[in-house]
């Protein structure tokens, strides 16, 4: 049988229905929507429908984690998106880290996607190949990695081996994937990032096949930009980038 988890205090998926514009908010990889609250709170509050997905696994416990696979991730994606389709006449979607790689694997799969916020989205991480290979089952959590000081993202404090190898074969299949994406997109890159080198951001950038599309580079934060320094300019430029495309 099974083992049943809670949801940890915090971590739990978020919904608000505005008007016709939808966003989807996505986490990142062993973290929570927690980290995305601040950026939703500003789309809801200018009157757009908002759903902070909790992917599969996540904000649990790690061994719940250990459970799921990518696909669950993507099936959690899609839910998600369905249910703004539902709603909303467009539909952007935004994500930092994993969640902008589940972005970008969105917008290979929807070209109707209105338009694409990818924050420190991972497509090449070699780094991390080497956990694949890692005895036993869990490892240190990587921790957050926020410039601001006494800011804490809700992170669990191990992480599968199992889970990073699900996360390298997400990474590799929506890197092949790049040009299948035709969305407008704001890229969004740390300057300095001590887990996804800011390189991916230039990678996306050239390699997608979205004719409409910006790259702003984050001054003055560190890989979980949505909790750092920067999350003012991003919710501003993510504002006047659905504002000026929806």
């Amino acid at each position: 049988m099974e083992e049943q988890w809670n949801v940890m205090k915090g971590a739990e998926p978020f919904k608000i229905e505005g008007v016709g514009i939808g966003v989807l908010l996505l986490h990142g990889f062993a973290s929570t929507p927690q980290s995305m609250r601040p950026l939703g709170k500003a789309f809801a509050d200018a009157g757009y429908t908002i759903y902070g997905v909790r992917l599969a696994g996540h904000g649990t416990h790690y061994k719940d984690m250990e459970q799921s696979s990518y696909e669950d991730w993507i099936d959690s994606v899609e839910e998600g998106y369905r249910w703004l389709k539902e709603r909303c006449e467009s539909v952007f979607v935004a994500g930092v880290s994993m969640g902008g790689t589940l972005a970008l694997h969105t917008g290979q799969h929807h070209p109707e996607v209105k338009g694409l916020v990818l924050i420190n989205a991972a497509v090449d991480v070699p780094a991390m190949e080497p956990v694949r290979h890692t005895e036993g089952r869990f490892i240190d959590s990587f921790g957050s990695d926020i410039k601001k000081p006494d800011t804490t993202e809700l992170l669990y404090e191990k992480t599968p081996v199992a889970s990073v190898g699900q996360l390298l074969d997400l990474i590799k299949q929506v890197k092949l994937g790049l040009p299948k994406a035709v969305s407008p997109a704001l890229i969004l890159s740390s300057e300095e990032d001590h887990v996804v080198p800011p390189e991916n951001s230039q990678l996306i950038y050239d390699q997608i096949s979205s004719t409409d599309k910006e790259l702003v580079s984050l001054k003055e934060s560190y890989h979980d930009a949505v909790l750092d320094n920067d999350q003012q300019k991003i919710i501003e430029k993510t504002l006047s980038f659905i504002k000026s495309r929806a």
